[in-house]
């Protein structure tokens, strides 16, 4: 009993670290992993306790390398897609029905690497699941004869097998990831719902801010046009007073210039009236 409570209080450790990222998540962690955080005195996996908190919103959940001999006790995860468990010590169909029991109805991904299944039977409780990719590399049933063709006939949901399909080709990341696509998708269209509205919205201030501004610029233009059209205006206004300024002195000029002309012409003929009459003297 004093190892399972020093188990506990290891594992409860460990998930406090691994979920204290997500610990201000109101829906709780979607992921959890443990790999290598507990070296398991027991065998056995964490109390169900631990898992409580955050046991409705868990997807993933990884715990390699924990020395895992049995799953019995595993927890209720109604909402697990991907269980990953390689590098234990598992064996037997009873480890397998308790994660049918726990989370067989949502799993999609279930990765038993190098664990000690020997037989294909021993995977009978995964049969009636909707397993679409399953791991066993390593493990000894691996090496049994006619293991892809048994096991990709046992489990008729399953489309890859340690990484290939039924004909041996390989598994891409998109085929491995779809799960999660499809969840981003629909996460995506709920954001983009919501963006879309703020964003008409912000457009449409955008636009009218835009529209102000394009509107003060042409105004601004059309006032310095008039201006240039004023400045012009005046500068040939000025323009014809300088003419006229001008047209008018020489007016003047010219008509001096015959007021002197009719005031020489008529002391011409007084002149020469007093010259003749000093001429007309000296004779006498």
């Amino acid at each position: 009993m004093a190892a399972v409570g020093e188990d506990d209080a290891a594992w409860e450790r460990a998930i406090d670290a691994a979920t204290k990222a997500a610990s201000a998540a109101t829906s709780g962690p979607k992921t959890l992993t443990l790999d290598g955080a507990v070296k398991s005195s027991t065998g056995r996996l964490p109390s169900p306790a631990l898992f409580e908190r955050f046991a409705a919103s868990l997807e993933e959940l990884s715990i390699a390398g924990a020395r895992l001999s049995s799953l019995e006790g595993m927890p209720c995860l109604p909402a697990l897609r991907r269980l990953s468990l390689p590098d234990n010590r598992l064996s037997g169909s009873a480890a397998l029905a308790a994660v049918a029991e726990a989370c067989g109805a949502t799993l999609r991904h279930l990765d038993l690497g190098n664990n000690r299944f020997a037989e294909v039977e021993e995977l009978e409780p995964l049969a009636k699941l909707g397993i679409e990719a399953l791991d066993l590399e390593q493990c000894p049933v691996s090496k049994a004869k006619g293991y892809r063709e048994k096991v990709f006939a046992l489990i008729p949901s399953l489309e890859y097998l340690d990484g290939a399909d039924a004909e041996g080709n390989e598994r891409l990341e998109t085929d491995d990831e779809d799960y999660v696509e499809e969840e981003d998708d629909e996460e995506g269209e709920e954001g983009e719902d919501g963006e879309g509205e703020e964003g008409e919205d912000g457009e449409g201030e955008e636009g009218e801010e835009d529209d102000g501004e394009e509107g003060d610029e042409e105004g601004e233009e059309e006032g310095e046009g008039d201006d240039d059209d004023e400045e012009e205006g005046g500068d040939e206004e000025a323009e014809d007073e300088e003419d006229e300024a001008d047209d008018d002195e020489l007016d003047a000029d010219a008509d001096d210039k015959e007021n002197i002309e009719s005031k020489v012409g008529s002391s011409l003929p007084n002149k020469r009236k007093r010259d003749n009459d000093d001429d007309t003297n000296g004779d006498n």
